[in-house]
C-alpha cells in the first residue's frame, strides 16, 4: 500500500539524529586522538617523505590554511582541535549537502 512517500520520508529523518550524533562524538574525541599522535610520536605520511628526501630542509613554512596543523591559532591545545574538528565536520556536512541536493538524490528508493 502506498503511503505518499510518507514511510520514505519518516526513514529518512531516523537516521538523520543518529548520523549527527556519531559525528559529534567523533568530533568530540579529536582532542583525544591528537594527543595519542603525540604521545606514540606520530606524523603524517606526507611529512615522513619529505624528510626522506631531503624536501623538508628546503621548504619554507607557509600558514595560509584556516587551521594549520589541524589547530586554531590563539586557541592551542585540546579545545583548538576540538573547534577545528567541529567546524571541519560541519563544513563537510553542508558541502555534501548541498552536493547531494544539486545531484537530486534525497534518498528515495521507489525512484
Amino acid at each position: 500500500m502506498r503511503d505518499g512517500g510518507r514511510g520514505t520520508r519518516d526513514r529518512k529523518r531516523e537516521w538523520l539524529p543518529r548520523a549527527i550524533a556519531v559525528l559529534l562524538t567523533l568530533a568530540l574525541l579529536a582532542p583525544v586522538f591528537g594527543w595519542a599522535a603525540g604521545q606514540v610520536g606520530y606524523a603524517e605520511p606526507l611529512e615522513n617523505a619529505a624528510e626522506a628526501t631531503g624536501a623538508s630542509e628546503h621548504a619554507e613554512r607557509v600558514d595560509i590554511a584556516l587551521f594549520p596543523d589541524y589547530d586554531v591559532p590563539g586557541l592551542g591545545g585540546p579545545a583548538g582541535t576540538l573547534v577545528s574538528a567541529i567546524v571541519g565536520t560541519a563544513l563537510t556536512l553542508i558541502v555534501a549537502t548541498g552536493i547531494g541536493r544539486l545531484l537530486g538524490t534525497d534518498g528515495d528508493e521507489t525512484r
